[in-house]
């Protein structure tokens, strides 16, 4: 990709983080996440490893994913539905909510997190793979102003189902295909050691 074409991206997401966050009510997102908690936890730590944690996550990351659920350009049966009733207002509360949360820790398999952390900020010059950090941070917590989300702390299984879905094509909300790009180089196994590897930061 051009790097004019990564400037356009960037700057587009900035614009899109300073909208979400304009008169954000953390109280307004308390009062609306009830109906989210069956799934992602009274104080936004999911309990199932299938469905993700939003505690701390980024406002602008949770607030894209928000609209992008509710405009069809990523496609989860459930999450359609709970999004269908909800306004821009409500999801840019929402997302202030969760951010405002402490993330809890969360189960990961130990054994592959030598691997995923040379893969996560490192590579794979073989195969020609980005270090993950790059995006995400060193620390795993994403970039807000670019709305690229935090992954330190998440559970493994939904970073390795999300890695999948990109892999696949089934999800396609990534700017640029920046994601799917990167993981359609990579093995289940790799996956598996970068999902247990940011799993396990604190």
């Amino acid at each position: 990709m051009k790097a004019s074409h990564i400037g356009a991206l960037v700057l587009a997401c900035c614009g899109l983080t300073a909208f979400a966050a304009t008169a954000a009510d953390i109280e307004a997102g308390k009062a609306k996440s009830a109906v989210c908690a069956a799934c992602h936890g009274v104080d936004g730590n999911s309990s199932n490893p299938i469905w993700p944690s939003l505690a701390g996550q980024h406002a602008s990351y949770t607030y894209k994913q928000l609209m992008d659920f509710k405009d069809g350009r990523r496609v989860n049966a459930s999450m359609t539905g709970m999004v269908a009733l909800l306004t821009e207002e409500d999801m840019k509360n929402l997302a202030a909510f969760y951010e405002s949360k402490i993330p809890r820790g969360v189960a990961f398999d130990s054994a592959t997190i030598a691997r995923g952390e040379s893969i996560y900020r490192g590579g794979i010059t073989e195969t020609r793979v980005a270090a993950c950090m790059g995006c995400h941070s060193p620390s795993g917590k994403g970039n807000g102003p670019a709305a690229w989300p935090s992954l330190a702390g998440q559970h493994p299984q939904y970073i390795i189902a999300q890695l999948q879905y990109f892999k696949e094509g089934l999800r396609a909300n990534d700017p640029g295909k920046m994601m799917r790009n990167v993981v359609v180089r990579m093995s289940d196994a790799e996956m598996e050691a970068v999902a247990n590897y940011v799993a396990g930061i604190r």
